[in-house]
């Protein structure tokens, strides 16, 4: 074993310890790429030609698998219990009044504490679109201008 095969094992350890404090993928490749110039560092190979080899070890890796291991490790978010009725229309039950802090809306059948998104009252029996949650709240537009 070279230097230069110490210098690639090193730098491999580097970028997965690297990788190892992320959770993006992001240099994974470079600690592939580098673990395998460990081993072309044994066929006696200047520096320079070893510098282009991983550059072009990263690129190809990063071309060939990225998207792929993106596409796996994407995790699609199902709306669930509270956030689905965001962006969904309702009607006030009681009066949105942000002075008393009260109100209540009807959405998707249930009944939620209300408030609304600019501060101002909504009063009973107008239509509402749900733009938000905060805490148990839901935060409230009028629909149509009302």
């Amino acid at each position: 074993m070279n230097s230069y095969t110490f210098f690639w094992i090193a730098l491999a350890v580097l970028f997965g310890a690297v990788e190892a404090t992320t959770t993006n993928l992001t240099t994974i490749w470079f600690a592939v790429a580098s673990a395998l110039m460990a081993f072309v560092s044994l066929l006696d190979i200047s520096a320079p030609v070893q510098l282009v080899i991983f550059a072009l070890l990263v690129t190809a890796l990063l071309i060939l698998t990225r998207p792929l291991v993106k596409k796996l490790l994407v995790k699609k978010t199902v709306a669930t219990n509270a956030d689905r009725v965001i962006s969904q229309p309702g009607i006030v039950l009681e009066d949105v009044d942000p002075i008393e802090n009260s109100g209540q809306v009807k959405v998707l059948g249930q009944c939620w504490s209300a408030k609304s998104e600019n501060g101002k009252a909504i009063p009973k029996n107008t239509n509402v679109i749900v733009v938000g949650l905060e805490g148990v709240k839901v935060i409230v537009k009028a629909a149509d201008g009302e």
